[in-house]
């Protein structure tokens, strides 16, 4: 739904950890922690499962029964009882009685704590969905404390998912879904808004990129049935994202309607692969993508969202899809600019969903599609079917049984040493060198004067940092500059004019992200570059993001790939500059004119070298 960016966090004090245990807090039926999970479309319930789901559903009124399908979006940070950010969580939940939560950005312990409160509060358990597309700490992690940069710690971050591809290793996939699921479920998260089964095949997609395994739908279908057996053991359910594939669009659904062109055996063969395999392989969920299929529904087509042949005909009936059907975000530009805020709702159950996701306003959305069923237009039974399923994965989370989580146990699973690791190792196996014409990869062993030139979002506070560090830490003499979209010509000049420099290091930390409109370089840096590879003997790039920024400087000798601007990006691709441990990864996507699917020139680690610890 949403694309992860870096953030900044400023944190208090700790005191607020005492609510975990706060006598104030009302007490819900069943206090007890979450109990075991049967996550899988295929699960079957036992008849005592049964009966609760029908018990439940009988018990709800028309209102409740509506309030059952409506998902509002929660901010993941700490909020002290009483205050507004709480207050509104705490209405949705015990007045409007809402099935579930999307949380976004916060901190293991701020999790646990704010899901404990509202799921006390909560009359019927509430399930818990989070967009951890590439593991947890896409929402749990890269929490920095301003202006000290201080990490605060987190979930563990992986690289985006395109690392995974680009390691070709089902296994790692496996481990990075098993490590997501251990630490979701330990905050109180239930269902995860991942893994993203968009084949990326159009180079000038704004908003997929990176956030999919590749253009392959072979190997997007191969990792993501891996990502999700992972979290499936675990207990862990997941999303496959975004019905029927946003991987070959030209622009951003956050902001318009993207259309795509493809005809049905076009979809059949590329964007539906990965959907077939993931419904084959039991995932949970489907979210729906607000993209209008032209090349199958004609020039006037709603978005997939709104379709009941995409909806119901494909995804039910073809794919043979039983579990949940989730909408993405209503708000967002695609629907909402085009329909309005309400008759999207009732266009989207009428067409096969179960989820509304983040509605304009709650407690409108019910009043909407309760109008809706007042007036004939959409059945009881209809609103009966989406919420039974909805009760039904409740159950096959574990929420019947039990729906706290122990919040002094959070820090013995998430982000613990182990996992660490395993990030680690994918990051290391990730990185592409696409090419090296002058033989420059890796770096001398001896002393080398390093001009390290980090292009990044004057928003994006660690860019380039760790990078850099272990550069200076081996040795090496490195002068660091940053530049952004603000540099001037003038000031790329004067770096072209620099003398005293054996290496020219180029790090572009440019990935998707929401409402951008785009995944690229602006002109200035474009031209810079360019005129730096034609002047001086050794410039490489690094792309810390985009895989396609080559197109805007192709005269560069080097390019390597490390897919993500975290630090365990960071350090992977340092390391893999310095020979300390070997580049392996292949091109899981192509780059035109450049490079194919599959490139990627391998470098033995330099004998007698090991990788530094994480």
């Amino acid at each position: 739904m949403t694309v992860n960016v870096a953030r900044i966090l400023v944190l208090g004090t700790a005191a607020w950890l005492a609510a975990a245990g706060c006598a104030s807090v009302p007490r819900a039926p069943g206090e007890s922690y979450l109990g075991k999970s049967k996550p899988g479309e295929g699960s079957v319930l036992t008849a005592a499962e049964n009966d609760w789901v029908e018990r439940t559903l009988a018990a709800l009124t028309l209102r409740e029964r509506v309030a059952q399908l409506i998902m509002p979006w929660v901010g993941g940070e700490y909020a002290a009882e009483g205050s507004p950010e709480f207050e509104q969580v705490r209405k949705w939940v015990e007045t409007d009685k809402v099935g579930g939560l999307i949380l976004s950005i916060g901190s293991p312990l701020s999790y646990g704590v704010k899901l404990n409160a509202m799921q006390r509060r909560a009359a019927v358990p509430l399930l818990i969905a989070s967009d951890m597309e590439n593991g947890p700490g896409m929402r749990m992690g890269n929490m920095y404390a301003f202006p000290s940069l201080l990490p605060q710690g987190g979930g563990t971050v992986f690289p985006p998912v395109m690392a995974l591809g680009a390691g070709r290793s089902p296994e790692l996939a496996f481990e990075l879904g098993r490590i997501l699921g251990l630490e979701a479920r330990a905050v109180g998260v239930h269902l995860a808004f991942g893994p993203v089964l968009d084949v990326n095949s159009n180079p000038l997609n704004p908003v997929i990129n990176t956030r999919s395994f590749g253009e392959d739908p072979a190997l997007v279908s191969l990792l993501a049935s891996a990502y999700i057996r992972g979290a499936r053991s675990t207990g862990l359910m997941t999303t496959a994202k975004h019905f029927p594939g946003h991987g070959d669009t030209r622009h951003d659904s956050h902001v318009q309607l993207p259309t795509i062109d493809a005809n049905r055996a076009r979809l059949d063969s590329v964007e539906l692969a990965p959907f077939r395999a993931a419904s084959a392989e039991g995932i949970d969920a489907v979210m729906t993508a607000h993209i209008a299929v032209v090349g199958v529904e004609g020039t006037g087509a709603p978005p997939a969202t709104l379709s009941r042949n995409f909806m119901t005909d494909v995804l039910r009936t073809d794919l043979g899809f039983r579990g949940l059907v989730v909408t993405d975000a209503m708000t967002m530009g695609a629907v909402a600019a085009r329909y309005g805020a309400s008759e999207p709702l009732l266009l989207a159950i009428e067409a096969g969903a179960d989820i509304l996701l983040m509605p304009r306003n709650v407690s409108d959305a019910i009043d909407v599609v309760s109008s809706a069923v007042a007036s004939g237009r959409i059945s009881n039974d209809r609103i009966d079917r989406s919420a039974r399923k909805v009760l039904e994965m409740k159950v096959k989370a574990g929420l019947e049984r039990g729906r706290l989580v122990r919040v002094d146990e959070i820090p013995l699973v998430v982000n613990i040493p182990q996992h660490a690791a395993a990030a680690a190792e994918v990051a290391r196996r990730s990185i592409v060198l696409a090419r090296d014409s002058a033989g420059a990869v890796p770096l001398p062993a001896t002393r080398t004067r390093l001009l390290s030139i980090t292009f990044a979002e004057a928003s994006d506070p660690i860019a380039g940092r760790v990078f850099d560090g272990i550069l200076s830490d081996a040795g090496h003499s490195v002068t660091g500059v940053r530049v952004d979209n603000r540099t001037t010509s003038s000031e790329y000049d004067r770096l072209i004019a620099i003398d005293s420099v054996d290496v020219v290091v180029i790090s572009a930390y440019v990935s998707p992200r929401e409402s951008a409109g785009t995944v690229g370089v602006e002109p200035r840096f474009s031209r810079f570059v360019q005129e730096l590879a034609s002047r001086k003997r050794s410039v490489m790039a690094v792309s810390f993001g985009s895989p396609y920024l080559l197109s805007f400087f192709p005269g560069v000798p080097a390019y390597m790939l490390a897919w993500g601007g975290a630090p365990v990006s960071q350090r992977a691709a340092a390391e893999a500059l310095l020979g300390l441990s070997p580049i392996t990864g292949k091109m899981p996507v192509s780059i035109p004119s450049h490079h194919r699917y599959g490139d990627g020139i391998v470098r033995e680690a330099r004998a007698g070298s090991a990788s530094q610890p994480d």
